[in-house]
């Protein structure tokens, strides 16, 4: 049985992102890890605080390749989320992928045994395959949020007024019944044997949550104010 985490929404390179503090235990995880998920939104380039898109997309890729060549015995799937889902990352991320053994991307799902891993953008409403795939084009080219904007979400999350919005958006039960309307249009619902779904996108953290036959697990996000952690996934 494979060692397998799952980590999502650091949010690097925004300032409202404490994830940085994270990344010596996902290197620290990975090093006794058959597989590792980087669910989505590993990176923020919409709200990154860097010059360009382009320069934190590099350093993006910096970061990935350095990760995998660290940690030679361990697998790791880069699943994209929205807030990563910019041609100037994903471009050069496929052309990695083919540079380095150990590391494999995927724009929308992975499924591994009875578990399945998405990002989650699908939580926001009822979607399938074609109508997630629509959203995310949204965001191929989406642009950098300049220093007011950012200045302003700085004071939201200083001020805490983030934390208690995902309670109220993205119910558990809400949330399961839209990602079981995709997994199920994709084909890999609990009649496909899928028991374990894994998550991430609402940053509100979720464990073992049943519906539909499936068990929901989330990590949240590393963000002041909303809780945290790296799951160990089942296959």
């Amino acid at each position: 049985m494979s060692k397998i985490y799952f980590v999502s929404d650091l949010h690097l390179f925004a300032s409202r992102s404490i994830g940085d503090k994270q990344l010596h235990v996902i290197e620290s995880k990975a090093r006794e890890a058959d597989v590792f998920v980087l669910g989505g939104d590993i990176f923020d380039f919409k709200w990154a605080r860097r010059e360009t898109v382009g320069h934190a997309c590099e350093e993006a890729i910096h970061w990935l390749r350095d990760l995998a060549t660290d940690c030679p015995s361990c697998e790791f799937h880069y699943l994209l989320g929205n807030h990563d889902y910019h041609d100037e990352f994903t471009t050069p991320l496929a052309a990695l992928e083919k540079e380095v053994d150990n590391l494999f991307h995927e724009h929308f799902f992975i499924r591994r045994g009875s578990s399945v891993f998405l990002h989650g953008d699908v939580a926001d409403e009822h979607m399938d395959a074609e109508a997630l795939a629509t959203a995310r084009q949204k965001w191929t080219n989406h642009k950098q949020r300049g220093h007011v904007l950012s200045g302003m979400y700085d004071v939201v999350t200083a001020m805490r007024i983030h934390s208690p919005i995902p309670f109220f958006v993205y119910p558990h039960r809400v949330v399961a019944k839209r990602i079981i309307t995709y997994l199920n249009d994709i084909g890999h619902g609990s009649d496909a044997g899928v028991r374990n779904v894994y998550f991430g996108h609402t940053h509100r953290p979720m464990s073992h949550y049943q519906y539909g036959g499936l068990l929901f697990h989330n990590g949240g996000a590393p963000i002041k104010g909303v809780k945290f952690r790296i799951l160990e996934a089942v296959e």
